[in-house]
């Protein structure tokens, strides 16, 4: 995979850019914190837009410290915060949520299955089982959360947790149920052969065909495959999961929920550490939140995330003090043409390269 994409084979997948002309936008005017020299720089909303320059430019300070508690303080309804004159254009916009890399929970119990709201419907399922039914068991009984359902001696955690001096926490597996989170009784019951131990040890693309024909199921596992994440375990702790697969995580959850549009999101930097093929899938998600009506704004320094953008916001000319100041908004073929920006002869000669 690596070889074919440095062999110049491996392509973001092209496609037309939305007009910035006439869409509706979010200004922000008079912003002052840090470095930022007193800017006022338009937002196109129902775009991607990236905001770059180099390291120091002010791009962090204006998109989170500024914008986006802007847009969260107007949203709840309170005053803006003092680091900006105004907020203009806001009231097209529902909700702001950041996408970032922190994990998904904090502890072990938190896993991928639960986070996308797949769990649920998995309960659900085994809850009806003829053997759940007679049993008087309820969803609740397939959780691992749970007293009734768990394993009393892990308490559905699957491991102790030893402590040693000097020595780092190790976890070594239930002797009990040997990890599977689960007491005897709920593990008695099965779905087409399989326990709900036996599911959360399934990958998203094992479970998204075992529950074929359950869309509630499916659809989210779907997400989750679309992005890169098909061999992630249903059961995977949160505590094993990278920045950048709970970053995703977060983006298929996002997808999956219904009735989006008039939402905007922030991401800062989300293609670090990530390998070219898992840059392309990110930037489809990304296109997907964008089609049905959201509003994405990523700080990025990524050639192919740049490129590939509605709109660049350009911030500059340099870092710390010499930053702060917008030097370029447009298409990205209109920031690569040249002027002040730093930016622009990299995203040229990309821009060259890939026509």
């Amino acid at each position: 995979m690596t070889g074919a994409w440095l062999r110049g084979e491996g392509r973001i997948p092209a496609r037309e850019k939305r007009p910035l002309e006439g869409c509706e936008r979010v200004t922000v005017i008079g912003a002052r914190l840090h470095n930022l020299h007193d800017v006022t720089v338009d937002f196109p909303l129902g775009r991607l837009t990236c905001v770059t320059g180099v390291s120091g430019s002010g791009k962090s300070t204006l998109v989170r410290d500024v914008l986006f508690r802007a847009l969260k303080a107007r949203i709840a309804r309170r005053e803006l915060p003092p680091v900006l004159k105004d907020l203009k254009g806001w009231e097209m916009i529902d909700h702001a949520k950041e996408v970032d890399e922190s994990p998904i929970g904090r502890t072990p119990r938190s896993v991928p299955a639960t986070y996308v709201g797949v769990m649920n419907a998995v309960r659900d399922i085994f809850a009806q089982t003829p053997e759940a039914r007679a049993r008087g068991y309820s969803p609740s009984r397939f959780s691992f959360n749970v007293a009734s359902g768990q394993c009393p001696e892990c308490e559905g955690h699957g491991h102790h947790r030893v402590r040693m001096p000097l020595l780092p926490v190790v976890f070594v597996p239930c002797e009990a149920c040997g990890g599977k989170r689960y007491n005897p009784d709920t593990l008695g019951i099965t779905f087409k052969g399989k326990t709900v131990s036996d599911v959360l040890e399934m990958s998203v693309d094992e479970a998204a065909d075992f529950f074929g024909v359950f869309s509630r199921v499916v659809r989210p596992l779907k997400f989750l495959s679309e992005i890169g994440l098909g061999y992630m375990r249903l059961g995977q702790p949160s505590t094993e999961l990278s920045g950048g697969e709970a970053q995703r995580t977060k983006l298929a959850s996002e997808l999956a929920l219904s009735g989006a549009g008039r939402s905007f999101y922030v991401l800062d930097e989300p293609t670090t550490g990530l390998h070219m093929a898992d840059v392309a899938k990110l930037l489809s998600v990304l296109q997907r939140l964008v089609d049905r009506g959201d509003t994405v704004v990523v700080i990025e320094h990524d050639l192919d995330m740049i490129a590939t953008a509605d709109c660049v916001i350009d911030l500059g000319p340099e870092g710390g003090d010499g930053g702060g100041r917008v030097i370029a908004w447009g298409r990205p073929e209109d920031v690569a043409k040249g002027g002040d920006s730093h930016t622009a002869p990299f995203l040229r000669e990309h821009l060259d390269r890939h026509r």
